[in-house]
């Protein structure tokens, strides 16, 4: 896979009720500015990013992409992501991308004391794709393989129509002892990269790692 450069081992890190989470992003990634303290922090951050992802582009066309992913910031929080990046490569010729997103949401009262076998009936219950319990070196979880179906703004489209867009997507829940769950999801709509994002995303969701308040590793129990 021959990426854009990004930070490498980028170690991301988040924190919830009594443990905190960390895991590794492989190079070539552009981390999404989600911890801004005000709106033209975010904005001055998102251009700084644009001018990385495209140095050869004008500034209005980095401005532009800078606006388009602002809006999708209120997504963002309705998801409650704390972490998203992409990168870019090509894989035979084409240019292709992938995000990875990693959130934290509250643990359904009803996952009882087996939390990822009700996670994973969950899934099956909605029929979101393939759905596999797993264990990880930080503990149980369950993965969920499927696509989605949304559409491209006709702004960005040759056309300017919208156009339907297809992703699949991979989706890992860890549930915690805190009563939350992590969720990491990395989505492609570039299908001919599937195999090298799938096998990057598998590294990442290997290297999460919990500790205590105290900095103590922790393992989820099965």
């Amino acid at each position: 896979m021959s990426a854009i450069a990004a930070e490498e081992n980028v170690q991301g890190s988040i924190g919830g009720p009594g443990i905190d989470v960390r895991w590794i992003m492989p190079e070539g990634f552009f981390e999404i500015p989600l911890d801004a303290e005000s709106l033209d922090e975010t904005a001055e951050q998102l251009v700084e990013l644009a001018r990385a992802v495209m140095p050869e582009a004008t500034f209005e066309v980095q401005l532009e992409w800078a606006v388009m992913v602002a809006a999708h910031y209120d997504s963002f929080v309705e998801a409650g992501i704390q972490y998203s990046g992409f990168v870019m490569t090509e894989v035979d010729g084409e240019r292709c991308t992938a995000t990875v997103t990693v959130s934290m949401i509250d643990l359904d009262e009803r996952a009882g004391l087996h939390p990822v076998g009700f996670l994973g009936s969950t899934m099956r219950h909605l029929n979101l794709g393939q759905v596999s319990e797993i264990a990880l070196p930080c503990g149980p979880a369950v993965s969920c393989i499927g696509t989605r179906k949304g559409s491209l703004p006709g702004s960005l489209t040759a056309s300017g129509a919208d156009e339907p867009v297809l992703t699949s997507f991979i989706q890992v829940q860890i549930p915690l002892s805190n009563g939350t769950a992590l969720v990491l999801e990395m989505g492609t709509p570039t299908p001919r990269a599937w195999d090298v994002f799938s096998s990057m995303f598998a590294g990442v969701v290997k290297s999460v790692r919990l500790f205590s308040e105290s900095g103590k590793p922790m393992v989820m129990p099965a």
